[in-house]
């Protein structure tokens, strides 16, 4: 009796659990659609996990190979750049130069996109590979409901961006992030405040980083914040802004550098994962971390039970 009761009482507990699930998803929404919910309603039962440039260390940056492999490896974000070239196509790429990233040369603005189809990128060692410039229209495809894109440099062409986002429908799996004040960004971004995830950059070096922020939380009253400080000294105001945010908003930390994040950065988590990531999580409230490490920081967080 004693062994039918507990099976009961386990099985009830699961279909609990089911209907719990369903609830929240019912089968219908994409992985990016509960990715957005994540961030919209400040969950901070995980950390999400935003890959640099896709993840250029597998592939080269900005091509679609790196956002499938992000995608793959449970990425959440991936952040990519953006380009416009002579005829006016929106295409993936950091540099407003081709040099760097694939056999090309000169500026981008004057290659028309069938002539930038010729090249090939290049990987992290400056070796081109057969992978070649998507655009940007082929990277939301490619991306559609399975990840968050954070498109960088791309207010210079919102007008552009907005259409291929319509046109693909995937407004509402991208975020933009920028450092205008809350007034500029309402009106700048009008109606697709309701579509796109506005994300503001706030530099917590400044004198006026508190006043910044304050406009911010009162005025525009974003989901999340990218947050920069350059010294490990100097954390009194990223305490202040996890207190200031709990409840309220996420905080986003990358770790690119060091002077971007205290010095918390890869490089130091290379040696103690603990001292850089942990420290943003624990210490400082981050729950977005955007990374040149992705597949590092994703082992680190499952091992803490803070992702997928």
């Amino acid at each position: 009796m004693k062994l039918r009761n507990t099976i009961l009482i386990v099985l009830a507990a699961v279909a609990v659990a089911g209907c719990n699930i369903s609830d929240k998803n019912d089968g219908n929404l994409s992985r990016a659609e509960i990715l957005r919910e994540k961030i919209l309603s400040t969950d901070t039962s995980t950390v999400l996990v935003v890959a640099h440039r896709g993840d250029w260390r597998y592939a080269p940056e900005n091509s679609i190979a790196a956002i499938e492999h992000s995608i793959a490896t449970g990425v959440d974000v991936v952040e990519i750049d953006l380009q416009m070239t002579k005829d006016s196509v929106l295409i993936l790429m950091h540099d407003s130069r081709l040099e760097r990233t694939t056999t090309g040369s000169g500026r981008v603005s004057d290659w028309t996109i069938d002539s930038i189809r010729t090249l090939r990128l290049k990987n992290g060692a400056g070796i081109h590979t057969k992978h070649t410039v998507p655009t940007l229209e082929e990277a939301m495809l490619a991306a559609k409901g399975k990840v968050l894109v954070n498109l960088d440099k791309a207010d210079r062409y919102f007008g552009p961006v907005m259409s291929v986002l319509e046109k693909t429908g995937t407004t509402k799996q991208v975020i933009m992030k920028g450092g205008r004040p809350a007034g500029e960004v309402l009106d700048f971004y009008g109606k697709y405040l309701d579509e796109v995830i506005y994300m503001p950059i706030v530099g917590l070096d400044r004198a006026d980083a508190e006043e910044v922020m304050h406009g911010y939380i009162e005025n525009l009253k974003p989901a999340a914040y990218e947050m920069t400080y350059s010294r490990a000294e100097d954390a009194a105001m990223p305490l202040k802004m996890r207190k200031e945010l709990q409840g309220k908003a996420l905080i986003w930390y990358n770790t690119l550098w060091d002077t971007i994040s205290g010095g918390h950065d890869d490089d130091l988590a290379l040696e103690d994962p603990d001292a850089a990531y942990g420290y943003l999580i624990d210490t400082l409230g981050a729950r977005i971390i955007q990374t040149d490490r992705a597949e590092y920081l994703l082992s680190y967080l499952r091992s803490r039970g803070l992702h997928d």
